[in-house]
């Protein structure tokens, strides 16, 4: 019987893809109005649609642990027992998630002393024994050896479960370098720290495989072992129960007793009446309508229903697009735009960093425009896309940039699908059109890769089909936004994406001598630390293993343990640094330098590596992302450089101006957070102290300190400034005194002076917290909210974790606004006026131009006027300004 021909069993390892769902799926942003966490159902139930749809199975189960105790931890009582408490938001699911398998009509299995995967196992027998196909689906490598030609593992090759590798016996040669039943032997030799077995001390897979193709298996190995030679041999030959433990507890029961047959798993209707109860209160809207669908297309059992597409509304067939030129085309936009007023969907699809092709849809018709410049016949496009009439785009800012590259200008972006799902669900952000198909519209998109959109050979998806993704998608996300984040969109965040691609275009002059020259001087200067920290324990070590620095710290030179960790105790910076504190060694010292050098240099190198060939660096601004609204730079990373040491310095003397250009102009927010505060808290004394041009911590820390200004000590300033930026993030006073070197009852008592002279600020920030609890989130200045469902949560670390977030989301958020607005102002008004000065580079409050000969006064009007007035604020915002041949030059 050909594999067509025969029926198909899937089996779903049910704990071990519920886990990697509710790890792969932010727990915050999965999450009944009630409270319920839904993530681990969620992420379970969409990959099992997916399976059923791609798979076609005739006959499915679902199988769970019953217990962490079987006839294993009997054996060994140690096994699994490296595992932490399950995660309270994940305990209440499993059996909810029992009760949507339930509802669909899938029988779920455990078993009394086994684990899933001897269910697995033991179905796999007898499947392949009666003549099926076998499908597994499991994150637990222990499934390798149930692979033959009759079983395939489908196994999660990320974190999610949203992609699966398929595991047939030649894929597991190629992965492992055996066939799948002697899988099991690498893993006893190996160890498997999931389940708290160790192996052979220093034996690797590499190894493992050796031994085997050299003796066999494992007992050809344990035959041979005095022949073994070296430290892994002394190894082998002192732990070898290890293996023969491990070979032991990895090896799956294939009879276990289950009380039916195969014939019992044929795939059935599901209870559509308990589905939409269930479903309705889980607020599985997506899924309802995905699982709906199967319903309607077929009766006849689950499993056959799920060829058919799912998506929310009845099945959509992409228009065939045409391609229309010269009059032609005029005349179709010219008609689109009367069709689709809200916009037209636009995508461009690029080789290169080149135009390709450039499709153009509404909801019911496309074309394809085989990109050639030039060419007369587009002009009709080319002045569409000029004009102001809306467009709608998706992970829009690449695609301008491709299409600015290619000379064509673009204007009317109205709608960037992606921007718009992102302030809907800022905390888990669809990262692409294929994503949110997915979500908002409930349908597969057939492409290759879905991080670039790259069409599978033969698809019929491409840039007309991608446009016309996105004219759907936008209503439906625009709908789902509230109308201050709408407003967010249309004023903040759509008007930045052109500015953000012109400044990535742009990028910056840098001088690859002087990277260079720092970086060769931050390698002698490691050398010469990690030299001296040899010296003072008379031997060399790796600097980088914690294995090795925690022998050295904790047994060499007794130092008091660290926080403990799963492999001893913690080597971390932060932790070095307090023990440094605490009790000081040469040794500690050094290497505490040698890793502030090193990891210096990887700045400088990365830095240097990103010149391209125009002599610039061009890093990449992430839009979405941050749940507070903030930027990132990527490719390189430009906000990570050091900002007040020596060395930071020298690494922005390197940033210049262009040949053609005469100077940098840097510009900055002063105090920015505070003036925030200033104006949410309505704290009197601290909008004082702005209105009058104070210096706040010294104003603060007189009033702290009943004495006068002029006699604020600088230790005495440093302890305010260190707490009012602190008290804005929810600093404790544990923290506090901690950060300041200070005792606990100085920073519990300099806190509550704090408060009783600056009362409206501790009232706003309980009351910003309490108010979140009540919303369900917190709100910028501008409207942009950040959910906060675990303010609620009965665990009290998420609790906690989240009430520390929400004190400072709002000041955050809406700082990331203000520098927003600035620049879209700024951007705006350079063009207005002709100025060859331009923006290059915005790291975290401060903006980075080139200035142009003669335009400096008229640009540094622009940046004052707009940075100033980009809010109205109870106080000032007050902007500091440089200029210079190079960005040190320039600081402020």
């Amino acid at each position: 019987m050909t594999d067509a021909a025969k029926p198909t069993l899937l089996v779903v390892d049910g704990h071990s893809l519920a886990f990697r769902a509710f790890y792969a799926l932010p727990v915050d942003s999965f999450q009944t109005r009630d409270g319920q966490h839904t993530n681990a159902i969620h992420g379970f139930l969409s990959m099992l649609l997916l399976l059923l749809q791609n798979e076609k199975p005739t006959h499915l189960a679902v199988a769970f642990d019953k217990s962490r105790v079987s006839f294993r931890t009997r054996e060994y009582e140690e096994y699994k027992g490296n595992r932490g408490e399950t995660p309270i938001e994940f305990k209440g699911q499993v059996p909810i998630l029992q009760e949507a398998l339930k509802a669909l009509n899938i029988t779920t299995l455990e078993k009394d002393d086994f684990e899933a995967d001897d269910i697995l196992a033991t179905l796999a027998a007898r499947g392949q024994a009666e003549g099926y196909r076998v499908l597994l689906v499991s994150g637990d490598r222990d499934t390798i050896q149930l692979v033959n030609d009759d079983v395939t593992l489908l196994y999660p090759n990320t974190q999610g479960v949203s992609q699966l590798k398929r595991y047939d016996p030649e894929a597991v040669v190629e992965r492992y370098g055996v066939p799948p039943q002697q899988y099991p032997e690498i893993a006893a030799l190996v160890g498997e720290t999931s389940d708290n077995l160790p192996g052979i001390t220093k034996v690797g897979e590499k190894t493992a495989v050796k031994w085997l193709k050299l003796y066999g298996d494992l007992q050809g190995i344990l035959d041979h072992i005095d022949e073994v030679k070296g430290v892994v041999g002394d190894n082998l030959r002192r732990e070898r129960e290890n293996a023969i433990r491990n070979r032991k507890l990895n090896r799956l029961v294939t009879d276990v007793e289950l009380e039916l047959e195969l014939a019992d798993l044929e795939a059935r209707p599901i209870d559509e009446d308990a589905v939409h109860e269930l479903f309705g209160r889980l607020e599985f809207k997506t899924l309802l309508d995905r699982v709906m669908k199967i319903a309607r297309g077929e009766t006849n059992g689950a499993a056959r229903a799920a060829a058919a597409p799912v998506e929310r509304e009845p099945a959509v067939a992409a228009p065939v697009p045409t391609r229309p030129v010269g009059e032609e085309l005029a005349a179709w936009l010219e008609q689109a735009q009367q069709a689709a007023p809200a916009g037209l969907g636009l995508h461009v699809e690029t080789a290169g960093g080149e135009v390709a092709t450039i499709g153009v849809a509404t909801a019911d018709a496309s074309i394809e425009l085989p990109w050639q410049a030039g060419h007369a016949e587009f002009g009709p496009f080319e002045a569409w896309l000029a004009s102001d009439a809306p467009k709608i785009m998706t992970d829009a800012k690449a695609q301008l940039k491709a299409l600015i590259r290619g000379g064509l200008s673009v204007d009317g972006l109205v709608v960037d699908p992606l921007l718009a799902a992102w302030l809907v669900r800022p905390n888990l952000t669809e990262k692409n059109l294929i994503e949110l198909v997915d979500r908002y519209l409930g349908e597969t998109v057939p492409i290759g890769d879905p991080s670039q959109l790259v069409p599978e050979e033969g698809s019929d998806s491409g840039a007309p089909e991608f446009a016309w993704y996105s004219v759907r998608l936008a209503p439906l996300v625009l709908a789902a936004l509230d109308e201050g984040p709408r407003r967010v969109l249309a004023e903040i965040e759509m008007p930045l994406v052109p500015v953000l691609a012109a400044m990535e275009l742009r990028g910056v002059a840098v001088d690859h001598e002087a990277l260079a020259a720092l970086s060769a001087e931050l390698g002698e200067r490691a050398a010469g630390l990690a030299a001296a920290a040899y010296a003072e324990i008379g031997r060399e070590v790796n600097l980088g293993s914690p294995k090795q620095l925690q022998e050295v710290l904790f047994d060499q030179l007794g130092m008091p343990k660290t926080r403990a960790t799963k492999t001893g105790y913690t080597t971390d910076a932060g932790a070095l640094a307090d023990l440094q504190e605490s009790n000081p060694h040469p040794f500690l010292g050094l290497l505490l330098e040698h890793r502030d050098a090193t990891k210096l240099r990887q700045i400088v190198e990365s830095l240097d590596k990103s010149i391209a060939a125009d002599a610039r660096i061009h890093t990449t601004y992430g839009q979405i992302g941050a749940a507070t609204g903030r930027m990132s730079s990527n490719d390189p990373n430009l906000q990570n450089i050091p900002i007040r040491t020596e060395d930071g310095r020298r690494i922005r003397v390197a940033f210049r101006h262009g040949a053609e250009y005469t100077e940098l102009l840097t510009a900055d927010y002063s105090q920015i957070e505070m003036r925030i505060m200033a104006h949410l808290s309505g704290d009197a004394g601290l909008i004082e102290a702005f209105n009058a041009g104070e210096d706040l911590h010294r104003f603060v820390g007189a009033r702290i300190f009943s004495v006068d200004p002029a006699d604020v000590t600088p230790l005495m300033r440093t302890k305010v400034k260190a707490m009012s930026y602190g008290l804005a993030y929810g600093l404790s006073a544990f923290g506090l005194s901690k950060q300041l070197r200070i005792d606990r009852a100085e920073a519990t008592q300099l806190m509550k002076d704090y408060f009783e002279r600056f009362g409206a600020v501790r009232d706003y920030l309980r009351g910003v917290v309490e108010q979140a609890k009540i919303d369900g989130y917190t709100e910028t200045i501008f409207g942009r909210r950040r959910p906060f469902p675990d303010l609620n949560s009965p665990n009290r670390v998420l609790r906690e974790n989240a009430e520390r977030a929400a004190l400072n989301s709002p000041i955050q958020g809406s700082a990331a606004d203000i520098i927003k607005v600035a620049m879209t102002g700024i951007e705006r008004d350079a063009r207005e006026r002709g100025l060859a000065s331009r923006m290059l580079l915005q790291v975290h409050d401060e903006l980075i131009f080139e200035v142009a000969a003669g335009e400096s006064d008229e640009l540094e009007g622009i940046v004052r006027a707009r940075m100033a007035n980009a809010a109205e604020l109870l106080v000032p915002l007050d902007v500091q300004v440089g200029r210079g041949a190079n960005w040190d030059d320039a600081a402020h």
